[in-house]
């Protein structure tokens, strides 16, 4: 049975799709069966791994509405072992559409309970915000990841978010957990990049996990080509920085026997 963690943080552009598409490749990559879930209408990770929004016909929406049987849509990427299931703009009215229908915060996670079992990572890309969609994919979730950006106001909304969390585990899904908190975007050469860390470790300490996602050329040019990371340059920081938060997943999950001196690997840019 596969397990399902999403990525959520209302905020704009701290690296939920990023993370989503290239964490999923590296499971792929280790040899885990890995789904990714595109559940924002803009489709930034349906592009990210090789396809145009625009010609997607049938998506999560579909799914989700008219109770298309997600088997039936789902995508092989170039990257063995990862699929995907797509999104497109469509998905912007679901929430409306949806807002009067009885168990509405179940949709969702009736979806995914028809394919998890045929993965062991079902990766779903929240879009920004705390809306219905979001709130539909955190109760099909096991657990949640929650990247956060190592610049200034890093911490703002974070508090909104970590109690929207707290709403859906009293109400809704009483089994879900917080995965982590992920440091994205670090820059070692900025002051400021790390005073966020130490300010995050020191608020949430053993909720934010080792591996810290840094600014990466290679990271921010991939999804031009359609590519995650691990197919684009498997020996740039960004790819090492994914495989790396893979394998602390794993070992936290006690999914491997890889020792904890041995969870981080590192090769030269």
């Amino acid at each position: 049975m596969g397990k399902v963690i999403s990525l959520a943080n209302q905020k704009g552009g701290v690296g939920k799709t990023t993370t989503a598409i290239n964490l999923a490749a590296a499971f792929a990559v280790l040899e885990y069966k890995a789904l990714v879930i595109d559940a924002d209408p803009q489709a930034n990770a349906t592009a990210g791994v090789g396809f145009n929004p625009k010609t997607i016909k049938t998506s999560i929406y579909e799914c989700i509405i008219d109770e298309v049987e997600p088997e039936n849509i789902i995508l092989n990427t170039d990257t063995p072992n990862l699929d995907l299931i797509p999104a497109h703009i469509d998905l912007v009215g679901a929430e409306i559409e949806i807002i009067n229908m009885p168990n509405r915060e179940y949709m969702m996670k009736r979806v995914i309970d028809k394919v998890k079992s045929n993965y062991d990572f079902v990766i779903i890309d929240c879009s920004p915000s705390l809306g219905l969609i979001t709130v539909n994919a955190l109760t099909a979730s096991n657990s949640v990841i929650v990247p956060v950006q190592c610049e200034y106001f890093a911490l703002e909304g974070l508090g909104k978010l970590l109690n929207t969390i707290k709403i859906v585990q009293s109400r809704l899904n009483a089994n879900l957990d917080i995965e982590g908190i992920l440091l994205t975007m670090y820059d070692r050469r900025l002051r400021l990049s790390n005073q966020v860390i130490d300010e995050v470790k020191t608020h949430f300490q053993h909720m934010v996990f080792e591996t810290i996602i840094s600014r990466n050329t290679k990271l921010g040019e991939a999804p031009s080509f359609g590519e995650t990371i691990i197919m684009h340059d498997i020996n740039s920081t960004g790819a090492v920085n994914h495989l790396n938060l893979a394998r602390e997943i794993l070992q936290n999950n006690d999914m491997t026997n890889v020792k904890n001196s041995e969870k981080q690997i590192n090769f030269s840019e």
